[in-house]
């Protein structure tokens, strides 16, 4: 997406089509009268023929007559409210992107001015350009297919400005925006690849390519080291598969001070779960490809803020696997040592994520990190507490989780806090080793990330459960993009 910003509107710019916010009115504001006028009338006709009113998210399309460089006039309605929520601006933008991309646009001018009034230009800037990012995003195939989708070429963005302070805020959102989207793109294009193809070894190879086109320090350790610093936890997890585990460290480093202690983000990267020998219903295991999405969320996070160049210090640490059946994988009743020295009794093969991200967690001690996220779809649970709207948060400080909470409202990555209380954590009570790695068929969720704390207490820790958000839902059989938009918020906030 090319996007340029201007501060002022010429209505003689050639372009595909010139986007207006009306808000509803019995007088025309300046420049929507100096359009009315130049249109030869064409917005009085609208309104008097009761085809245009300005309701919120209305849209009414012409082509454009003579008097403007416009192929097309396309007005969006603003509706009366003298204030709009994000949630609403976010939805108009969602109606507009789908009717953009419908009619094959590819240059389109905005003047979304009596938006703006509504709420604050660097927030329209922004989600405008998240929505058409979301719309205009098409999944190339890999392998590629002689009758797959093509990529498709880019769009050009003009947005017009009242002035140049305005203009200034349209860049700052435009660039978050655009940086935001850089990141889904990532995450949807990992998540959606075959298991076949997105292998352990694979992201691995993502992670190289990125260190090189983003100035990122990467380090992937094999199996051979993690045996060596006694991660039987993830270990155990990849002996029933023919592809090699990866524990994938990606750093980037833009505070002044590059000794600051970063902010940690671990994602858990399944590129494939069948199960194990607690093997899954045959039905819909193919979206278990998805069962990477955390550490997808991981990768697509280090790249905005890359792009935006934040002066802050990040890690990114994916502990990467397959989870399959074969004769050595675990079995139902095994005990493993976990790199803590914890020792886990495996009552459920299909409970892996935790016995992956136990690990990762220990590992990234020894970065001595401001804060800890880790990332997961971890639990069905989740799905039927929150739904596919909402992600499900826990952790061990309260402060972390409040952050995540509010940077998930200004990103429109919602999630919701879940308790983590010593009751719950009486469920993973085993008779054969310090934990049992699930604590029953109750809160589900609860019990994973209470798995998770054991491993935590070293650091202020929150838990990210996305596995409702992931994939699914309003998304359809697609990966969402999720949780890329709420951690990079968090990590903007932190700056």
């Amino acid at each position: 997406m090319k996007i340029q910003i201007k501060s002022s509107l010429n209505l003689a710019l050639k372009t595909d089509c010139l986007v207006v916010a009306f808000k509803p009115a019995k007088k025309l504001g300046t420049q929507q009268s100096e359009l009315n006028t130049a249109t030869g009338g064409l917005i009085n006709r609208l309104q008097d023929a009761e085809q245009f009113d300005a309701s919120q998210s209305q849209i009414t399309t012409a082509l454009a007559p003579e008097g403007i460089g416009g192929k097309r006039l396309m007005l969006v309605g603003t509706g009366d409210d003298k204030k709009m929520n994000t949630e609403d601006i976010r939805s108009l933008f969602d109606g507009l992107a789908k009717a953009i991309k419908q009619a094959g646009l590819l240059d389109i001018t905005f003047d979304l001015n009596a938006l703006v009034a509504k709420s604050d230009m660097e927030t329209v800037a922004r989600h405008l350009v998240e929505s058409l990012g979301d719309a205009q995003y098409q999944y190339i195939m890999q392998p590629k297919s002689v009758r797959g989708p093509k990529a498709s070429k880019d769009l050009k963005l003009t947005l017009c400005c009242a002035d140049r302070k305005q203009a200034s805020a349209a860049k700052k959102g435009a660039g978050i925006g655009h940086a935001i989207n850089s990141g889904k793109d990532l995450a949807k294009n990992l998540g959606n690849m075959p298991g076949n193809v997105c292998t352990p070894t694979y992201l691995a190879n993502q992670a190289k390519k990125m260190g090189k086109s983003h100035g990122l320090k990467i380090k992937v350790l094999s199996e051979k080291d993690m045996s060596e610093l006694g991660m039987g936890s993830l270990l155990s997890v990849s002996k029933g598969s023919r592809e090699p585990a990866k524990l994938i460290v990606m750093e980037y480093k833009g505070a002044k001070n590059k000794k600051e202690a970063p902010h940690a983000l671990v994602g858990k990267g399944l590129t494939f779960d069948a199960g194990g020998i607690s093997l899954k219903p045959a039905g819909k295991m193919d979206e278990m490809k998805y069962d990477m999405c955390g550490a997808a969320s991981v990768f697509g996070t280090l790249l905005a803020v890359a792009e935006m160049q934040l002066p802050i210090n990040v890690i990114g640490v994916i502990p990467s696997s397959e989870n399959l059946p074969d004769g050595i994988a675990n079995k139902p009743g095994d005990v493993v040592t976990s790199m803590s020295g914890q020792t886990i009794e495996i009552l459920n093969t299909d409970a892996e994520g935790r016995l992956i991200l136990c690990d990762a967690l220990t590992y990234t001690e020894r970065f001595k990190p401001q804060t800890v996220i880790d990332i997961a779809t971890l639990t069905g649970a989740v799905i039927v507490a929150l739904g596919h709207q909402t992600a499900g948060v826990m952790g061990n400080d309260q402060g972390v989780v409040d952050d995540l909470l509010a940077a998930g409202n200004t990103s429109l990555d919602h999630a919701w806090q879940l308790p983590i209380k010593e009751t719950y954590k009486k469920q993973l009570k085993s008779d054969y080793a310090d934990l049992a790695n699930i604590g029953g068929p109750t809160a589900g969720t609860i019990t994973a990330a209470c798995f998770l704390s054991y491993f935590t207490e070293k650091f202020r820790w929150a838990h990210l459960d996305i596995a409702g958000t992931a994939w699914g839902g309003a998304a359809g059989k697609k990966a969402s993009g999720r949780a890329v938009p709420i951690l990079t918020q968090y990590l903007i906030d932190r700056c």
